[in-house]
């Protein structure tokens, strides 16, 4: 028998700052994040925590796929995306911010084994972990609040190399008896309300922790469009630092990837 989603659990403990917020489970889907923008583009805009046990077509950063993976018929990962009105005064940095968040509620210590890549990776042992897709849509009835649509993949269980940039990590290499259900519990409460926190007050409350750890900080990296520098950690806005030999440069672009040098 499936392991308990304890859909009502999760709705009853965001309730006191979300409580129109719904949650649903499905078995299979192509992507939460789709499905999340189709209903905002169709005027369905109240808060809601969608979660896939399989998603067929996910998407990350940049158009990659995410696709999630099975253990004897248990979800070998979670998928999920958390879509809500959020009118910020900044949406700079919100990956950021997001990834503390997460990595904060699977791992508390500050000298904790999750490391946080720029701009909405989850890393250990520079291995990927997790990743976050962050979206939004402009709904169609005068509202001057966007639509804000995250969407979530981690690997609880094992994964193949095969085919990814870099090298999975899983949940389970330090937590054997992790399972879907429970790890969604331990998120999604706190990320409610980080997620609101950055609606008031931006980044700047979780700047510092996410310096904390930040992987890429003191390190060589390279972009996909070339530039080579030392990463310098990030702004108060959410933007990369980078010490190239031309200077300091602030990168802030969505369209760009960046990646860790090996060592010399």
């Amino acid at each position: 028998m499936a392991a308990p989603w304890f859909e009502d659990e999760i709705a009853a403990a965001v309730a006191s700052r979300l409580p129109e917020l719904a949650v649903e489970v499905v078995a299979e889907i192509d992507s939460t994040s789709s499905e999340l923008m189709r209903r905002a583009r169709d005027g369905r805009c109240a808060p809601v925590l969608l979660v896939a046990e399989r998603q067929t077509a996910g998407r990350g950063r940049m158009g990659r796929p995410w696709q999630s993976a099975q253990d004897r018929g248990e979800p070998a990962s979670l998928t999920f995306s958390l879509g809500l009105p959020l009118m910020p005064r900044d949406w700079s940095g919100l990956s950021l911010a997001v990834g503390v968040s997460v990595a904060e509620s699977l791992d508390p210590s500050k000298a904790g084994r999750i490391s946080l890549k720029w701009p909405n990776d989850l890393w250990v042992d520079d291995r990927k972990l997790g990743g976050i897709l962050i979206e939004t849509a402009l709904p169609q009835n005068g509202t001057a609040e966007r639509y804000l649509v995250i969407g979530i993949g981690l690997n609880i269980g094992p994964r193949e190399a095969e085919g990814l940039s870099t090298a999975p990590a899983w949940i389970q290499q330090w937590r054997p008896s992790a399972s879907a259900p429970e790890l969604l519990r331990e998120i999604v409460v706190p990320l409610v309300e980080h997620v609101l926190l950055f609606g008031d007050r931006g980044f700047v409350p979780f700047a510092e922790r996410f310096a904390e750890r930040d992987i890429l900080r003191g390190r060589e990296v390279q972009l996909s469009d070339g530039t080579v520098g030392r990463c310098e950690g990030v702004g108060w806005g959410g933007e990369l630092l980078l010490q190239t030999a031309s200077g300091m440069k602030t990168i802030t672009s969505a369209e760009v990837s960046v990646r860790p040098r090996p060592a010399q």
